[in-house]
């Protein structure tokens, strides 16, 4: 499991034992000497069943029932209702011969209070599986009630890597927006109200069994949502590409996420009936949540965690704002990674250096949040000064901290908020 960053990444080879090395032919050895290979990492890459497609909503019936369900935990919100897509599914699972109990006291920022409510109707209902119908809150909302309906104690317990023991019921999730990741991913974001932060709770037992993306979901978010869900897919997979833990296989469906989002993002703002676009960033949301689940992200989400769970703002605008201030920030040091994302975003220019190819990515993504209507900058969404003493602090204790490309300080994240205030 890739949750803590290990040695040098270019490598696709576990540790061999000393008796094994020593048996390996010299030429062996020297080729991998040749070619840079450190034998000190294993790669491990984690995955739900993937169903993709228009129309594959109408699988979610047969999905449940095939994972054994027989009474599904449905988790939604009102926006999700009010679209129609709640109405439009529950057929499908009528016609599996599925009862089911449906549940929609979710928020943005899923709270830790929700979650022990969500947790008691699902105690009383005799659910035996459980599936999301929503953006990411709906999901890290229904991973936070599966966890509790096996696992004693609260919600907040379970916060960090690898602390959830009893297995999981089975879980199937239908994202509803284009840039979630939560579907594919192994971790779940609650927020702590009482110390007003996010608390990220990570491990294998959290990645869901099925995913189901139906491109055609994403047709009915509102124009706000669509723009600030697609550029935390683009911050997923840009942070994912230079995090300390990247590896031969997050690389590839992170630098495809930025090619799609970079491809389809306007169009699909522009026309959000486009199916094709909406497709095209339903297919990037999808490769770039595979890619940070295993990769992990950087101080963007480190950060904007902390001011989320603080402020209660929306994370994708969040993240958009923050993303090419830490850009700008780990260029100082660990540039390099920025040249392939410059070329995933289609920027085209033959750059004097890579400092210089991740300053053009930074600029671009400002360009870009500004084309789409982001804010300038954290203090129009409310943030003060005055606040950041207490973000620099928190934001230390994420887990997507560890696998920044350059180390963070408390000094440096109120130097990262300062200038992206």
């Amino acid at each position: 499991m890739t949750l803590i960053s290990g040695p040098p990444r270019r490598s696709g080879l576990a540790v061999l034992p000393p008796q094994a090395q020593a048996q390996m032919p010299e030429v062996a050895r020297k080729g991998e000497e040749r070619a840079g290979l450190n034998r000190c990492r294993t790669h491990k890459y984690l995955v739900p069943e993937v169903i993709f497609g228009v129309g594959t909503v109408g699988e979610v019936g047969n999905v449940l029932r095939r994972k054994g369900g027989c009474r599904p935990f449905i988790v939604t919100d009102p926006g999700v209702i009010e679209a129609g897509w709640v109405d439009h599914a529950m057929p499908f699972l009528d016609d599996a011969g599925l009862s089911w109990e449906l549940w929609h006291g979710v928020t943005p920022n899923p709270k830790d209070y929700e979650v022990d409510s969500g947790f008691e109707v699902f105690r009383e209902s005799g659910c035996d599986v459980v599936m999301a119908l929503g953006g990411g809150s709906c999901i890290d909302a229904a991973k936070a009630i599966a966890m509790l309906s096996t696992n004693p104690g609260n919600v907040l317990d379970y916060a960090g890597i690898d602390k959830v023991q009893a297995p999981l019921p089975p879980m199937v999730m239908v994202p509803s927006t284009g840039g979630t990741g939560a579907d594919v991913s192994q971790f779940c974001v609650i927020t702590d109200t009482a110390n007003r932060l996010k608390a990220t709770i990570a491990g294998r037992s959290l990645v869901p069994d099925v995913s189901i993306t139906d491109p055609r979901l994403l047709t009915t978010m509102p124009d706000d949502l669509s723009a600030n869900t697609a550029l935390d897919a683009l911050a997923h997979a840009i942070e994912a590409y230079v995090s300390k833990a990247a590896d031969f296989l997050s690389d590839v469906h992170a630098l495809a996420a930025i090619r799609g989002i970079s491809e389809h993002l306007l169009s699909s703002l522009a026309d959000p009936k486009d199916l094709v676009a909406r497709e095209g960033i339903a297919r990037a949301s999808l490769q770039a949540g595979m890619a940070f689940s295993n990769a992990l992200l950087g101080a963007t989400h480190a950060i904007s965690h902390q001011i989320g769970g603080a402020l209660d703002l929306p994370h994708g605008l969040l993240n958009a704002i923050l993303l090419p201030h830490v850009i700008r920030f780990n260029s100082e040091t660990n540039p390099e990674r920025y040249v392939d994302v410059s070329a995933a975003l289609g920027l085209g220019e033959e750059f004097s250096s890579p400092r210089d190819a991740a300053d053009a990515v930074a600029s671009h993504i400002s360009l870009l949040s500004d084309k789409i209507g982001i804010p300038p900058g954290l203090a129009a969404i409310g943030v003060k000064h005055a606040d950041i003493d207490v973000f620099a602090v928190n934001a230390l204790n994420d887990a997507y901290i560890t696998t920044n490309p350059r180390p963070v300080s408390e000094d440096d994240v109120r130097r990262i908020c300062v200038s992206a205030l």
